[in-house]
């Protein structure tokens, strides 16, 4: 008799340290094989180092990568929590795709995230308390062939 494995998630708390987004990698990379996903870890690492490298670089307090399996079919969210409401121009409604010129020295990690997650988006946390306010940013992917 088959079996559906049930959803699942991990929360990793990152303090302000250059090493975090590292160890939030290898993080994923534990779970996801843990799991089983190890299929989903290229595109999930890209994603997650994405999300985890802005979070680091342009946020002043503490962050957190979340990683959620979404059940039945294979689908993974990663997601980084920062304390800045602000969301990143990239992720606002209706935002242009261009892809930033070739000699600008920043700019392309989120148009990364955006052409290879299925989905992808934000969710403003205005309610202090459990989630300290603060924003979520999230990218899904599907295992291959789902």
């Amino acid at each position: 008799m088959a079996t559906v494995s049930p959803s699942w998630n991990y929360t990793l708390h990152l303090p302000r340290d250059p090493k975090a987004p590292g160890v939030a990698r290898a993080t994923l990379r534990t779970v996801l094989t843990a799991h089983g996903l190890a299929q989903l870890l290229p595109t999930a690492e890209l994603l997650a180092s994405e999300l985890l490298t802005n979070a680091h670089l342009h946020t002043a307090g503490p962050y957190a990568l979340r990683i959620r399996s979404l059940q039945p079919g294979g689908r993974l969210v990663v997601a980084v929590w920062d304390t800045d409401p602000r969301v990143p121009a990239a992720f606002q409604q209706g935002a242009p795709v261009d892809v930033p010129p070739e000699d600008a020295e920043h700019g392309r990690g989120l148009h990364l995230l955006r052409a290879c997650a299925d989905a992808w988006g934000v969710s403003v946390l205005r309610e202090l308390g459990v989630s300290k306010g603060g924003k979520l940013l999230w990218a899904e992917c599907r295992s291959p062939g789902q």
